[in-house]
């Protein structure tokens, strides 16, 4: 693996990003297919494109509430 990709999930994790974002975002990094429809989320989506441009400045929008 690559250390950007590493250093963001890690980062991600750290942050405590919802984890339907992570899951886009390793999907679009990895160039992974994209979810079915039904399981599509917003967070996915906005992940999966992040993830797709190798974006690694959107994090904090997707934190989870505490």
């Amino acid at each position: 693996m690559d250390q950007v990709y590493r250093d963001a999930i890690t980062r991600m994790e750290e942050l405590g990003v919802d984890p339907e974002y992570v899951l886009g975002w390793q999907g679009g990094y990895l160039g992974h297919p994209e979810r079915e429809e039904q399981r599509v989320t917003e967070a996915y989506t906005a992940g999966f494109e992040d993830g797709q441009e190798k974006e690694t400045g959107n994090f904090e929008n997707w934190k989870q509430a505490s």
